[in-house]
């Protein structure tokens, strides 16, 4: 008696659902039809497996890259500065010498003045 209620219940609900509205199933029924039995299944794309080998491999060769990048762009940061400090001491080394060089211009001067005095 109550599977006829249901599947009046059932029939009642198909009859109402439109195409473009989801199915949906208020009653259950003990009988399935062969086109509800025919759905179908999507399956998804197989991947192939990355071994551990290949994953290892790349995961290597990806990290010495990036680590190899990284220590590129610290060197050459150093190597810009330590240019730039050698060339602040090249002008200083520049300009210590031209003020000795005067000084002793000088001094050569008056030791020239005095040997012509005598």
């Amino acid at each position: 008696m109550s599977s006829r209620t249901l599947l009046a219940r059932a029939s009642r609900s198909l009859r109402n659902t439109s195409p473009t509205t989801p199915f949906i199933r208020s009653a259950r029924s003990f009988q399935s039809s062969s086109r509800l039995m025919q759905t179908a299944t999507i399956e998804a794309p197989v991947k192939k497996p990355v071994g551990a080998f290949r994953g290892g491999l790349f995961g290597f060769l990806l990290g010495s890259t990036v680590s190899g990048a990284g220590v590129y762009y610290y060197i050459l940061e150093e190597y810009k500065v330590s240019n730039e400090l050698l060339t602040e001491d090249i002008y200083a080394l520049q300009a210590a010498v031209q003020k000795i060089h005067s000084v002793v211009q000088t001094l050569e001067d008056k030791v020239e003045k005095m040997d012509r005095r005598k």
